[in-house]
């Protein structure tokens, strides 16, 4: 009887073993992937690759840029024979479609552009596809632009002048023969002229005739008597006005200019300040222009972001500039614009041109925009005669690309900073900034002997303009490529230890960087061309009482800051 029993037990037993063989395969079909590779090797204890994560470093993402999850199974492989567990891990996934938000921060628009108006270098070069068209007058194609209303960062908003061409043309041709051959072309001269500087005779053009701008770029490049054809690219100042805030002078402390004002004042250096119109007779900056250029030829006053430029570097009344016994050659570059005031590819070559020739050992450029091949050789060649460039880094926000004239390798690139330390939330980033300096909630002159209180990296870019002159003082004999040296070895470091895209290599320290420039040779300390006419005693600084602001300013507030505010750009 028990052998029975086992007999049929065991006859059981291979039926079971049997079926178990068969059934295989059927599994091997149907099993899903994760689970099969388990399977296949259930020695394998493979830990979980996380990153690990620094807590005080910001995340990359943008929260206000759409975005949507992505569900994707995660598969324990740790621990073989064991159920796998379907975890859900969120993927945020930028939507390319959507509009960065570039102008949100300033009123100076700085639009992205689609593949299509990129250069080789990535670069913006014409209008951006948010404007529509050819980089012919920012005009939307109808139908097109739905949901670009008047609130959209990038509404109607073109990176050139519509219309218009920058051209090099032979220097031999007369007047008349340029004006004969724009006519042939469609355009009209709207003016040229010979800029030492680059070398070259410079034209700007005008089309008449009706033509899409990049066609009438095209055909007008075929001619020989023209060396090259662009468009004629816009640039912004990097303000943004505010309301309210402190207007006590912290950047003084910060910067510590006191302590630097006891080596040197910046005398007898000259800062060229490619800028809008600076109220020259303000008490603050008396005595503190040497020289005037109206490079737009235009009939506007004084405006209130050159002369905040120009009381950030010089003021020496009730404030105190950081360089306050510089020179300051006074170049109106910027008319005012609906979208704040802005300038041209042709102006501005036309002002570098003037800065150089007339003697600028610093030239502050408080404006952004996009690459400009003419600009970029304006620069090298400003660069090339040993004069110190320094730019704002721009006000166009942490998704902005790289903004010129900052990015290019020979500009001192200042981003902006507040009385905390912290980055100005409207600073551009990027490898290519060099410093930072404060430009939040600044302190500063306003045209007809008032003051304002503004923000932007124009500022900030002012602040170490004014520096670099300290230097020049103590070391007359200082290269552009030493200047900038000490100014980042001497900075204070923010952020992350060493250099980054935030702050560069961190906050200027003027008393620091002024004690590393070595005494001054005994050299010939530079000066400036005197203009006919002018008196011999012009070369000279006029020394004048420093008097550095104190916390009681705040009182003043009510009865200096609040009634005479300028208007927002």
């Amino acid at each position: 009887m028990i052998a029975r029993v086992i007999k049929r037990r065991m006859q059981a037993g291979c039926a079971a073993v049997a079926l178990i063989a068969a059934a295989v395969p059927l599994a091997w079909l149907d099993m899903p992937q994760a689970s099969a590779q388990a399977m296949m090797r259930p020695n394998l204890n493979i830990a979980p690759r996380i990153p690990t994560i620094n807590p005080t470093v910001t995340p990359r993402v943008d929260t206000n840029v759409a975005a949507r999850p992505n569900m994707v199974t995660g598969v324990d492989r740790a621990t073989p024979h064991v159920t796998p567990t379907t975890t859900p891990i969120m993927r945020t996934r930028v939507n390319p479609n959507s509009t960065m938000p570039y102008a949100r921060y300033s009123p100076n628009l700085y639009p992205a552009c689609d593949a299509a108006n990129r250069d080789a270098a990535g670069a913006c070069q014409g209008t951006p596809s948010a404007s529509g068209g050819e980089g012919n007058g920012g005009k939307s194609a109808k139908g097109k632009g739905k949901g670009k209303g008047p609130n959209s960062p990038v509404a109607t908003v073109s990176l050139n002048f519509p219309n218009e061409l920058v051209a090099e043309i032979d220097g031999s041709m007369s007047e008349e023969q340029v004006r004969a051959l724009a006519q042939r072309y469609g355009m009209v001269l709207v003016e040229s002229q010979n800029l030492p500087l680059i070398g070259a005779t410079i034209g700007l053009f005008r089309i008449t005739n009706g033509r899409l701008l990049d066609a009438a770029r095209r055909d007008f490049a075929t001619h020989g008597s023209v060396r090259g054809v662009q468009f004629n690219m816009r640039y912004w100042l990097q303000e943004k006005p505010l309301g309210e805030g402190d207007p006590a002078q912290y950047a003084v402390s910060k910067l510590k200019l006191p302590q630097a004002h006891r080596l040197a004042h910046g005398m007898n250096v000259t800062i060229a300040v490619i800028d809008s119109g600076i109220d020259a007779g303000h008490p603050e900056l008396a005595n503190s222009i040497s020289d005037n250029f109206d490079a737009l030829g235009s009939k506007e006053g004084a405006h209130v972001h050159g002369t905040g430029i120009a009381g950030a570097i010089a003021a020496h009344g009730r404030l105190m500039g950081s360089a306050p016994e510089a020179r300051i050659i006074a170049i109106r570059a910027f008319g005012s614009a609906p979208g704040g005031a802005e300038s041209s590819s042709y102006v501005i070559i036309k002002a570098l041109n003037y800065a150089v020739l007339h003697g600028a050992q610093i030239i502050n450029m408080s404006f952004a925009g996009p690459k400009d091949l003419l600009i970029e050789r304006g620069i090298a060649a400003t660069a090339a005669r040993d004069v110190v460039l320094v730019a704002a880094a721009g006000n166009a926000g942490p998704k902005s690309p790289p903004l010129f004239p900052a990015a290019n390798p020979n500009v001192i690139a200042v981003s902006g900073t507040d009385a905390q330390d912290r980055l100005f939330a409207a600073s551009n980033r990027g490898v290519h900034i060099a410093l930072a300096a404060p430009g939040t909630d600044i302190f500063l002159p306003a045209p007809d002997q008032k003051y304002q209180m503004t923000s932007g990296t124009s500022f900030s870019a002012a602040y170490v303009s004014g520096i670099a002159a300290l230097l020049l003082e103590r070391n007359p004999a200082l290269k552009p490529s030493e200047v900038r040296a000490i100014l980042t070895a001497t900075a204070r470091d923010l952020g992350v230890p060493g250099r980054d895209e935030l702050f560069g290599y961190g906050q200027a320290d003027a008393f620091a960087a002024t004690t590393a420039a070595t005494a001054a040779p005994s050299v010939p300390v530079a000066t400036a061309p005197r203009k006919p006419g002018e008196p011999a005693d012009n070369d000279v600084s006029v020394s004048r009482e420093l008097k550095v602001p104190s916390a009681a300013m705040a009182s003043d507030k009510s009865a200096s800051d609040e009634p005479n505010r300028p208007a927002a750009q």
